[in-house]
């Protein structure tokens, strides 16, 4: 077994003060201090492009997985706004973040920017339930994702029946060490969770095939899930308008996985 490749918060410190060349990748990080092992998109290693990373310096998760009307009395529009320009003034072709439930800022943030912004793998959903009757939607809190989140990342309204969304163990190891904000996390049994939720996700509509992973610290689980489910996984390394501006470089192939 591979043992995964974790960032020490002094090696991402060092990352940010050493930003690599333009054009690259630009991920807006909430200020976390939970493991990051290869496949979490906060992880320099699980990008196949030049990555720089900002940190939004004191807005730790629980301040963002929030209601709708939680997330807009919290006012973090702007910080995450001024950290998008600033990226994009650097040199980003695009910018993306490690939080889904960010995607209610989409407007907002892509209007602090010229280049492509895609806050969140929740923005693959219309493409998604086009091809298709339903999709699943696995969710770091199904309790605080509501409809309005469905809506900001593009579900018509007609469709928002159509996106099943499935939340983890709320007292389980992923969400408490992560909205915790915890230092450290049992990878093991974090892996549990997110596949336990993808086994009940596929026990009420045993007719998915798709599954869209909100939360981006899932994604290092994404095979763990496809093959206790047979599902198919999407996070936003199958977003191709995240890569368009690489074209010249080797891209993620959704159909690999």
């Amino acid at each position: 077994m591979t043992v995964p490749v974790m960032q020490s918060p002094s090696e991402i410190s060092q990352r940010l003060l050493t930003p690599g060349p333009a054009p690259f990748l630009g991920v807006v990080m909430l200020d976390t201090r939970f493991p990051r092992p290869v496949g979490d998109l906060g992880n320099l290693a699980t990008w196949p492009v030049q990555v720089n990373i900002r940190v939004v310096r004191g807005i730790w998760p629980d301040k963002v997985v929030q209601s709708a009307a939680g997330l807009h009395a919290g006012r973090v529009g702007p910080a995450f706004a001024a950290v998008v320009r600033s990226l994009a003034r650097e040199g980003a072709a695009a910018v993306t973040t490690t939080c889904g439930f960010l995607v209610l800022l989409q407007k907002e943030l892509q209007a602090a920017a010229r280049v492509p912004v895609i806050t969140s793998s929740l923005m693959l959903l219309p493409k998604l339930l086009a091809a298709q009757p339903r999709v699943g939607v696995l969710t770091i809190s199904a309790t605080k994702l509501g409809k309005e989140y469905l809506r900001a990342a593009g579900v018509p309204r007609e469709r928002l029946g159509d996106a099943i969304v499935q939340g983890v163990d709320s007292k389980g190891e992923f969400a408490t060490r992560i909205l915790g904000n915890q230092p450290e996390m049992d990878l093991a049994l974090a892996r549990a969770d997110v596949v336990a939720a993808a086994v009940a996700l596929k026990a009420r509509e045993p007719s998915l095939t798709d599954v869209v992973l909100e939360c981006t610290n899932m994604p290092p689980y994404r095979d763990a899930i496809s093959e206790a489910t047979g599902l198919k996984t999407w996070c936003l390394l199958d977003d191709a308008r995240l890569f368009k501006p690489f074209q010249a470089l080797p891209g993620p192939d959704p159909s690999s996985h």
